[in-house]
């Protein structure tokens, strides 16, 4: 038998580092694949998978980098690694990445709605454990 989870995409082929803008920790957070310290220092690990833009939004080069780091720090939230109350402040990041990847201010304005409406299950509710013979 073999357990696993749906509704990843992409998996990540080298370690990524973004230094957030206003997410700060009280404490080193250490788990398999996302690294992220008191100074706001962002590491996702080789391997790391995700699902890329959700719902309508399409899956283009100036969105990819936005959408790897809001799920891992979506991922972080329904771990309880971060709290719940920083979901705006995630959302807000994406947008900003959004924005220095070229994604025009129109289009970077959309997604962000999105997530700031219909983002707050995902933020909560982990992926379903599955399990197949």
């Amino acid at each position: 038998m073999i357990r696993y989870r749906e509704g990843y995409k992409y998996q990540l082929v080298e370690d990524y580092y973004h230094a957030l803008q206003v997410i700060r920790p009280e404490v080193f957070i250490f788990s398999n694949f996302i690294r992220l310290d008191t100074t706001g220092d962002l590491w996702i690990i080789a391997g790391y998978a995700w699902d890329g833009p959700s719902g309508p939004a399409f899956d283009t080069p100036n969105f990819m980098r936005a959408s790897l780091v809001h799920d891992a720090l979506y991922q972080l939230m329904r771990s309880g690694h971060l709290p719940q109350s920083l979901r705006g402040e995630a959302d807000e990041e994406m947008r900003r990445i959004c924005l220095a990847a070229g994604m025009s201010k129109l289009r970077a304005w959309w997604c962000w709605s999105g997530v700031r409406f219909f983002g707050g299950a995902a933020a909560r509710e982990a992926q379903p454990v599955r399990e197949a013979p």
